[in-house]
């Protein structure tokens, strides 16, 4: 058993790993826990015979729509969330990830690359019920030709040709089965990862959370820094009022969009 965790997180560049006392690890969770908090889904046991879960087609549309085919159950439990206190915010270099108050969760981007078919995109959603599924849900990994190669030498990414799993960029070149599903796919599927890494807290998250040129790594180290202090965070029980406005919240099939 590895809990899907933010304290259990081993630092990557370029995924986001798990790993538990025995040193037993699976990579590449992002996808799969955003997948999870924008459905609403806050308890799952989820069986992997592999070290690295699928990346599929880059992004989170197959496990949403496995999700939703399935059905959400919901359980007679109260519903929790993490409220977050005071701003908290991490920065290395030029990137910069942080969290602030909020009655509901809301998430912005800012990524700055130099390749042309990239450049500067923002993003700023609020992330009540089912905005995940119709908005990012479908946006796939992106990375610059000389990533995959990393990638590779890391041994991730293995499983078939990158254009076939994700958006890759040369300079003014898109390399994109069915071309880009959104024009500024990059940026959303930056919050897509920050979706996940952030459900690592254990619980949906009570925040604005600001990312300027963050990555995995970064949104970690936010997490860790919230933790570190009592006074930055608490547990609340969450009235239905306040639930109905959680991240999947009455989710239903026709809000999967269509181009995924």
């Amino acid at each position: 058993m590895i809990p899907a965790r933010w304290d259990v997180v081993e630092q990557t560049a370029l995924c986001t790993r798990i790993i538990n006392e025995a040193g037993v690890s699976v990579s590449t969770v992002e996808h799969l826990m955003a997948a999870l908090a924008g459905c609403g889904i806050h308890n799952a046991l989820i069986e992997i015979d592999a070290p690295e879960v699928p990346i599929l087609d880059g992004s989170s549309a197959d496990f949403v729509l496995g999700f939703l085919k399935a059905g959400i159950v919901r359980q007679a439990a109260p519903v929790w969330a993490i409220e977050v206190l005071q701003t908290v915010s991490v920065t290395r270099g030029d990137a910069t990830a942080t969290l602030v108050p909020a009655d509901e969760m809301r998430i912005d981007f800012h990524i700055d690359f130099v390749d042309e078919a990239i450049g500067q995109q923002t993003k700023e959603l609020n992330l009540a019920n089912g905005s995940f599924i119709r908005e990012l849900c479908n946006s796939r990994t992106f990375c610059r030709q000389a990533d995959v190669d990393a990638m590779q030498a890391s041994g991730l990414a293995l499983g078939g040709d990158p254009a076939e799993n994700a958006v890759v960029f040369n300079g003014s070149e898109v390399q994109a089965k069915g071309g880009l599903r959104h024009e500024d796919e990059p940026v959303r599927h930056k919050m897509l990862d920050a979706m996940g890494d952030l459900y690592l807290s254990g619980a949906p998250l009570l925040a604005h959370y600001q990312g300027h040129r963050a990555g995995h790594s970064l949104t970690n180290a936010l997490l860790r820094e919230l933790f570190s202090n009592p006074d930055n965070w608490r547990l609340v029980e969450c009235d239905d009022a306040q639930a109905a406005r959680l991240p999947g919240a009455g989710v239903h099939m026709g809000e999967f969009p269509a181009v995924a």
